[in-house]
């Protein structure tokens, strides 16, 4: 059985992660043919086609699926897409994110594929943008539903957004957490070294953020409640691990403020090295206001940190409030500022919401999990659209890597 992933970019991020992970997971199975297409990464965010370069034949670069809207390098997109997929004929597509969501099932559809997937990482329409481009993106959506076989979604939050904007209907949808490896998470203590590297000390109360510096992220707001949170906790320091355009912004406020030597910019760093990072905070938050499941919950809480986050998206479905953290409602500073005190101040409490974070994840989080379910949904979808069970497909054996 074949197999195609179509992503627009592999940048670093938890979509990217995901996709990866989903590849890889089948790739070393004799039964299975896995390809990977994406589009060049480029930016700020990095990159992690390198993470591949180990598997011959898993990964081609498409420099025609870009991200932004490009009429005629979409249609040049399209149509190498489309060639890809006559060539190749898989029985399976597996679309993720926005660009390459839309013309990789159009391409998948053209080039008569039975089973068309996409995975919803986040939404693509919504309050955080204006009544044209949401109008776009949901009629873009709607249309490519006709062709889709099924969704695949991050958090149950997706598919009630995507009903309610008239895209697919309920039967149409599963839930499959994003999975990843879990054993650098549960096993990484407190580093010495890298918090001596990072200037941190023991006694320091370290408020983590694992995000990319850009809009809707919250970041702004982190630090708004800084200086009240230092008065009440002069040994608060704030880890902030990602890379993005609004860093140097973030820098200068911080700096205005007289709070450089609070804040702690570790950049972008290497997905292999998050979990490092984890074991330096105490707690993680996450203020997105535009996400689908954030990735660095599930991370944080499989290091047994606990975790405060907005009630947006599919947050709530992780973040359990009370249980495995603190759920806020979008924008409620003070709430905050209150939990990080509330936290700083109960260790016990810290240690009953990180280990209850950790046995929530440990059982709905590891990464073959993951691949397990996306392997039985390829089977079953492949069954209901040919009537005809995968082992009398009649296929020769997978074609050799090169």
């Amino acid at each position: 059985m074949r197999v195609t992933h179509i992503i627009t970019r592999l940048i670093v991020g938890g979509a990217q992660e995901n996709t990866i992970t989903s590849a890889l997971g089948l790739y070393n199975r004799p039964e299975w043919r896995v390809d990977l297409v994406s589009g060049p990464s480029v930016g700020t965010e990095g990159s992690l086609e390198a993470s591949l370069r180990s598997k011959p034949g898993l990964l081609t670069i498409l420099p025609e699926l870009v991200r932004p809207v490009a009429p005629l390098t979409d249609l040049r997109a399209l149509r190498r897409l489309t060639a890809l997929l006559r060539d190749w004929r898989p029985d399976v597509v597996h679309t993720h994110s926005g660009k390459a969501g839309i013309l990789g099932r159009l391409a998948a559809h053209r080039a008569g594929v039975p089973v068309i997937i996409h995975t919803i990482h986040g939404p693509s329409f919504g309050p955080f943008q204006g009544p044209f481009a949401n109008f776009t993106f949901r009629t873009a959506e709607r249309f490519a539903a006709r062709i889709t076989a099924h969704f695949v979604v991050v958090a149950e939050a997706m598919t009630r957004q995507y009903l309610a904007a008239g895209i697919g209907n309920p039967d149409k949808f599963t839930r499959i957490f994003s999975g990843f490896d879990l054993d650098p998470y549960l096993q990484a203590p407190r580093d010495p070294v890298l918090a001596a590297t990072l200037g941190l000390e023991a006694g320091d109360f370290v408020v983590g953020k694992i995000a990319r510096l850009f809009d809707l992220k919250g970041h702004e707001e982190l630090i708004a409640i800084a200086p009240e949170l230092i008065r009440e906790v002069p040994r608060a320091r704030f880890l902030l691990i990602g890379d993005g355009p609004w860093r140097q912004r973030f820098e200068a406020q911080i700096h205005a403020m007289g709070l450089g030597e609070s804040f702690i910019f570790a950049g972008l760093i290497p997905p292999a090295e998050v979990a490092r990072h984890v074991g330096l905070m105490d707690v993680l938050v996450h203020l997105s206001r535009r996400e689908g499941l954030p990735r660095a919950i599930p991370q944080a809480m499989a290091g047994g940190k606990p975790v405060i986050a907005y009630d947006c998206d599919g947050a709530g479905e992780v973040c359990i409030d009370g249980e495995t953290g603190f759920l806020l409602q979008p924008g409620d500073r003070s709430g905050l500022k209150d939990r990080l005190v509330q936290l700083f101040r109960d260790s016990f409490l810290r240690e009953r919401l990180g280990g209850c974070g950790r046995e929530f994840v440990r059982s709905r989080f590891p990464a073959d999990r993951m691949v397990r379910d996306l392997e039985a949904l390829y089977r079953r979808l492949w069954d209901q659209r040919t009537n005809r069970p995968l082992a009398a497909k009649g296929l020769p054996p997978s074609e050799s890597r090169s």
